[in-house]
């Protein structure tokens, strides 16, 4: 059993502590820009699995300008010496997520509407649009026992839309929220992502969120946002690895969750 995956007395919701999911994407971006194989991407997912991440993400792309096939493969593998720990695939299940989710089948295939062109991902799901296309995709992938969560803004109206579609869990994309830390606009905004963890918890949704969360503004989002099962971090990771390295970040990270589920802990400074 996972240490870092503990029961929570207090805090912003009484019952598991939010899980933390470490996207090495960014280790395989650097990796790219040298043809000598470091660093190495598996290497440090152990790393980080064994500082007490409860998962790995990657976010593969039809370019493979960072994730690759053979990365799924061997993190895959990897995975397999981890019971207690999960495998996120993120991407666009139009493009090459579908074929990998089916080759590897991960506890979860997060599904971003992202075009092949994005530098990184930058909005949710338009299930008006996208919905009837996407429920076919998400049924397949739950009979295969792969859980889905769809990427969505911080819409409250658009939860319900995803329950209806078949999801089971919805990533909460919170680079408005990190915008927003620590100026005037930052509670207004907290609040949409509250309303929308809510909506989302009412419709029998599970919560996940990511995209631009750090040590800094990681804290408050949890005390503020309810139900959050899951947070995926990837750049701010790798950033700060740079100075701590990967195991003493993944420990500041986890410190940070822990923090925020313990009333009157003030969160802890950056190094």
């Amino acid at each position: 059993m996972n240490p870092f995956v503990l029961q929570a007395a207090a805090g912003p919701q009484a019952g598991t502590i939010t899980a933390l999911s470490v996207n090495v994407n960014r280790v395989a971006l650097l990796r790219n820009s040298r043809p000598v194989g470091i660093p190495d991407v598996c290497r440090l997912a152990r790393i980080a699995l064994e500082a007490g991440a409860d998962g790995i993400t990657v976010h593969p792309r039809p370019d493979a300008r960072h994730i690759t096939t053979q990365d799924v493969n061997e993190l895959a593998a990897l995975l397999q010496a981890w019971p207690q720990a999960e495998y996120n695939l993120e991407g666009n299940p139009f493009h090459n997520l579908m074929d990998l989710v089916r080759a590897v089948r991960p506890q979860q295939a997060t599904f971003v509407p992202d075009s092949v062109e994005q530098a990184t991902s930058d909005h949710g799901w338009d299930l008006v649009r996208d919905g009837d296309r996407l429920r076919p995709l998400i049924d397949e992938l739950r009979a295969l026992g792969v859980r889905v969560s769809l990427f969505m803004d911080p819409t409250p109206d658009a939860m319900t839309l995803a329950r209806a579609v078949g999801a089971d869990r919805v990533e909460l994309y919170t680079e408005a929220y990190a915008r927003a830390w620590g100026t005037p606009e930052q509670d207004a905004v907290l609040a949409r992502y509250t309303a929308a963890a809510q909506a989302a918890l009412a419709a029998g949704l599970g919560v996940n969120a990511g995209h631009d969360l750090n040590r800094d503004n990681l804290g408050l989002f949890l005390q503020r946002v309810p139900g959050v099962t899951e947070v995926s971090i990837g750049h701010a990771i790798a950033a700060d690895a740079l100075e701590l390295g990967m195991g003493d970040t993944v420990r500041a990270y986890q410190r940070c969750i822990r923090e925020a589920f313990a009333p009157h802990t003030p969160q802890t400074p950056r190094a």
